[in-house]
């Protein structure tokens, strides 16, 4: 199986193919510029070095969620423009899950923060059974870091934590925590598009690829300027 792979789903812009359950090549960058900006030359770079037939592949991969609303958008986008032009179906990874897949076989609990802004945080928990199969223990979604560190607390497992929320919730973690727990170093730390690949292959195996026109990404919550706007009317009522 073949699967070209993009994560754009916070601070790095990842690409990665998988060949036959072989990570071929993977290219990640943490470089500031926007994904609009990285992501397709990205591609082209990581096609024409290993001289990929886009049309000899077998699946489009793509973190579809939660994340960053405008770098969600910009991946799924790609891909799915991507997949419409080849005709290839394509499959939407879950970013929580495939950010847990950095801790793969860890003996305890996975919890993936990413920063949602105003002391929240999209999190969920894991637990690996089979790679890579995991075990959702605490499902996705948007959570204060206090009602997040109560649950990890109720677990009474150690945890082991990833994702861009870790250096900006460290201290209260480190503070709050009553379980063991681990922090990430910079290698396991953030989105990898190799995991998106891996994952991916997993679902696809399992059906549940999907055609182009019907990915969507999940975000969670609606977009700041929405939600600012509608406190601005409850405001006037």
């Amino acid at each position: 199986m073949k699967i070209l792979a993009v994560d754009s789903s916070g601070l790095v812009a990842s690409v990665a193919y998988l060949e036959d359950g072989i990570l071929k090549g993977v290219l990640s960058y943490n470089n500031q510029k926007t994904h609009s900006q990285t992501l397709l030359p990205m591609i082209d770079e990581l096609v024409k070095n290993l001289n990929i037939d886009l049309n000899n592949i077998d699946y489009l991969a793509v973190s579809n969620g939660p994340g960053s609303f405008t770098g969600l958008r910009i991946g799924v986008a790609t891909i799915k423009g991507l997949g419409l032009s080849i005709d290839k179906e394509v499959v939407g990874v879950p970013t929580l899950e495939s950010l847990a897949f950095n801790w793969q076989g860890a003996d305890g609990v996975i919890c993936p923060i990413m920063d949602a802004r105003r002391s929240q945080v999209y999190a969920a928990a894991y637990k690996f059974t089979q790679i890579p199969e995991s075990q959702c223990i605490i499902e996705q979604d948007s959570y204060m870091i206090e009602e997040l560190c109560e649950k990890l607390n109720a677990l009474g497992e150690k945890v082991y934590f990833a994702g861009d929320g870790v250096p900006v919730y460290r201290d209260y973690l480190e503070k709050n925590l009553k379980v063991e727990y681990q922090f990430p170093s910079a290698a396991n730390c953030y989105q990898n598009a190799a995991n998106i690949a891996v994952l991916a292959e997993m679902y696809a195996n399992r059906g549940e690829a999907q055609n182009a026109r019907d990915l969507t990404p999940v975000y969670l919550r609606k977009p700041q300027a929405e939600r600012e706007r509608e406190e601005m009317l409850n405001g006037k009522d």
